[in-house]
């Protein structure tokens, strides 16, 4: 009993002493908020990477976040690419540099995500191709062009053969591919969305040495009439260019 009674008095004289200094749950909730508040005191500067004994990358910190210039290097030291960051997300435009050292790419950013005209250069400092993106996704904007400055124009087409077995069998298969048989292509059904190649909304076909097939069945239910196809050709330059065909449906109930 007499432990008791102590361990008691010492809790009130305690608690006394706590309100003469103005504590509480009120000041401990201070505190509390005081310290999240404090920023991040992590580093700031420019940090080297090394690969063996050469730089392989250089990283500019704020607070231990990126935020400035970012470089890296080819194995023998001359500047690769550059990114711009503003609190860990990379803004403006990513530059890429042939080994010589002449831009060969611009990529524009926002908020870490491709957002514009890509652009591409000769090393004469020419320029080589713009390619469209919005938020991340490809637009169908494209434009390639020869080492003279002239606009490529001359890309394989869709082409698309029709077998019509809906009387006899309620089938319609269409096949699919490009009028340049030697020319790398994926084909995809379906439709840009807001002018965005957005994969969601499309569904990939089967492409084998450069040929698909569409098999449609006669489903009894109204629906369009017609379908889309997207195909993602593969040009000499080793870029992507979306190309869009429409293709008109006899029946309305294709599915």
């Amino acid at each position: 009993m007499k432990a008791e009674t102590i361990s008691a008095a010492l809790a009130v004289i305690i608690l006394a002493m706590a309100g003469c200094r103005g504590g509480g749950a009120g000041k401990e909730a201070s505190a509390a908020s005081d310290t999240i508040s404090i920023p991040d005191t992590g580093y700031t500067g420019i940090k080297q990477y090394m690969g063996g004994n050469r730089i392989i990358k250089e990283v500019t910190f704020r607070n231990g976040v990126r935020h400035g210039l970012t470089k890296t290097y080819y194995p023998g030291g001359q500047l690769y690419q550059t990114f711009w960051y503003e609190n860990g997300l990379r803004q403006d435009s990513g530059r890429y540099y042939y080994v010589e050292g002449q831009l060969f790419r611009t990529t524009p950013y926002k908020n870490d995500t491709i957002n514009g005209i890509q652009k591409q250069y000769y090393r004469t400092g020419k320029l080589k191709a713009m390619i469209g993106y919005d938020m991340g996704m490809r637009t169908p904007f494209f434009e390639e062009y020869d080492n003279k400055g002239r606009l490529i124009r001359d890309y394989p087409e869709i082409v698309a053969a029709v077998s019509d077995e809906y009387n006899t069998r309620s089938l319609y298969r269409i096949s699919l591919e490009l009028s340049d048989k030697g020319t790398r292509v994926k084909f995809n059904r379906g439709e840009f969305t807001n002018e965005r190649f957005d994969t969601a909304y499309i569904t990939p076909l089967n492409t084998r040495d450069g040929k698909a097939v569409i098999s449609l069945k006669k489903s009894g239910q109204a629906g369009k009439n017609y379908l889309g196809v997207i195909a993602e050709i593969t040009t000499p330059f080793g870029n992507r260019l979306l190309a869009y065909k429409r293709i008109d449906l006899p029946y309305n109930d294709l599915n």
